[in-house]
């Protein structure tokens, strides 16, 4: 394979070889390789006819619901030369509009008439194109002026924007090339054998970047991705079923789904013949759900993987290859191909084996950086202080870990405010941010309760406050997977000799109370 300057052009290979081979199929129908490239052809050239002249970049935002349908303006945006931002059908429109603050009035919306309604209530600014999805694939596509744009993009331009949580209730939105991701559908081909007989099942929602995984495999190896219908997983006793009916080969899901099938019974209840591969990755997995799949399924490659957001999706991996004792910790492993992780001390030393450090990342897979911030950039995104001789540059992740004496990764935890809540990054910052627009709340402290695995609010007030109600002001302000599971009012705060709000005392009576 000739190596691509854009990932686009793996749809454009897969059309050519598969043709009409069902590409993705999701619960309003089906598209095929060639119906796909040609939807995004037909995206492409009305986004590029209606560029505006003088900018290099014009995020696409796709707002629309998780189907071909999204998946294919991913395409448009890519043949338009032009990066994708996926956002949720669910997300509060507050958050949206902060997505939108951020681009500074450049770019794309597509959507739909029901988008189109969420919208009408928003600030957008007029120099921000704003599409409805039928009425762009009714454009006839112009390859000539399609190859032309695409001529002009270099593997190291972006290829999506994530917004990802932050501290300051600002979205960061996180920048990453198509390199990282041609890069990672490679590793992901060879290491779980990933071919046109493959049917992945996805699970992870397109803002989410675990989704990498099972869109950049179906368009390199001409596999097929079943979107699995997210009202299934509010029932984990019929995954299996979904698995067995639609012949799913691969799953790629967060680990709160495996405990969730596990704990169901299901796994004992219903064959799954097909099934080859297990991933797991955002959280996270506990030994006993793990090893009740592999004793249901011992045939099956199960592998732990591991990556922010930062990074085209994941940047180690762990093929199980025993069975771990509930107290065992479960290895991320080692590095992907074309990726280094170095584990630096707080001196910024190399870390020994079996010395604690922040898990630093160098290679392909690490994003440009964080859109339209800067200073937040240049934060995280640091020289390797192991290297004098050239410009180096590093991810920080602020995740915590160290190699054991088999040279395997281990994961310890973060060193910051930042949690995981079923595969999805939370700044605790953004949430109390959020409880401060609450009429009544005049302090915010949320924490989380890791034996529980819920986030629980702490909030300062006089008056009685109800954690429904609550949740429904906090709703406009942040999405549903942030939301808090608990509340605990309180008077006034415990506070530390700094006068800062004694966090390690609030988490410390979550344990303490019968």
């Amino acid at each position: 394979m000739i190596y691509p300057n854009s990932a686009v052009r793996l749809l454009d290979a897969a059309a050519k070889e598969y043709k009409d081979k069902t590409a993705v199929i999701d619960e309003y129908g089906s598209v095929s390789f060639l119906e796909l490239r040609s939807l995004g052809r037909a995206i492409g050239t009305a986004l590029i006819k209606s560029a505006k002249p003088g900018y290099m970049c014009e995020p696409v935002m796709v707002y629309m619901p998780k189907s071909f349908k999204a998946i294919a303006c991913f395409m448009g945006a890519m043949y338009s030369a032009n990066p994708y931002v996926p956002v949720a059908y669910d997300m509060p429109p507050n958050r949206i509009q902060r997505i939108l603050d951020s681009l500074e009035g450049r770019g794309h919306i597509i959507t739909d008439s029901r988008g189109m309604e969420t919208l009408s209530g928003m600030s957008v600014p007029e120099t921000v194109g704003v599409h409805i999805y039928d009425e762009l694939i009714s454009t006839l596509a112009d390859d000539a002026l399609i190859e032309r744009t695409l001529s002009g993009v270099c593997d190291t331009d972006p290829i999506y924007i994530m917004f990802t949580s932050g501290s300051t209730g600002a979205p960061k939105g996180v920048t990453v090339p198509h390199r990282g991701v041609i890069d990672y559908a490679l590793w992901v081909r060879s290491t779980f054998k990933i071919d046109s007989n493959t049917v992945l099942g996805n699970q992870a929602p397109f803002y989410f970047d675990n989704s990498i995984f099972d869109i950049y495999s179906m368009l390199l190896c001409g596999a097929q991705m079943n979107i699995i219908p997210e009202k299934l997983f509010m029932f984990p006793v019929k995954l299996p079923e979904f698995i067995r009916d639609n012949k799913i080969t691969t799953i790629f899901w967060v680990p709160t789904v495996m405990i969730n099938v596990a704990n169901s019974g299901a796994l004992s209840e219903t064959q799954m013949p097909t099934l080859k591969n297990v991933v797991f990755c955002g959280e996270v997995m506990p030994n006993t759900q793990l090893n009740i799949w592999r004793k249901a399924y011992p045939n099956c490659v199960y592998a732990n993987l591991y990556g922010p957001t930062e990074i085209s999706d994941v940047c180690t991996y762990y093929i199980v290859d025993r069975e771990f004792a509930d107290s065992d910790p479960l290895p991320i492993g080692r590095a992907c191909e074309n990726m280094r992780i170095v584990i630096l001390t707080e001196d910024n030393r190399l870390a020994k084996t079996n010395e604690q450090g922040e898990l630093c990342v160098i290679g392909s897979g690490v994003s440009l950086g964080y859109w339209n911030a800067p200073e937040l950039t240049q934060k995280a995104f640091v020289q390797n202080p192991l290297n004098p001789y050239y410009e180096e540059r590093i991810y920080r992740t602020g995740d915590l870990g160290y190699i054991d004496d088999e040279g395997l990764i281990i994961y310890n935890g973060r060193r910051d405010n930042q949690v995981k809540v079923k595969g999805n990054r939370i700044e605790l910052g953004e949430i109390e941010n959020a409880a401060m627009c609450v009429d009544g709340i005049k302090g915010a402290c949320a924490v989380f309760d890791e034996v529980n695995q819920k986030i629980v609010l702490f909030a300062e007030s006089c008056a009685p406050l109800v954690l429904r109600k609550v949740n429904l002001e906090l709703k406009k302000y942040i999405p549903q997977y942030m939301l808090p599971g608990k509340l605990v009012v309180m008077d006034a705060f415990p506070h530390t000799a700094n006068d800062k709000i004694d966090r390690v005392t609030l988490k410390r009576s979550l344990s303490e109370e019968v």
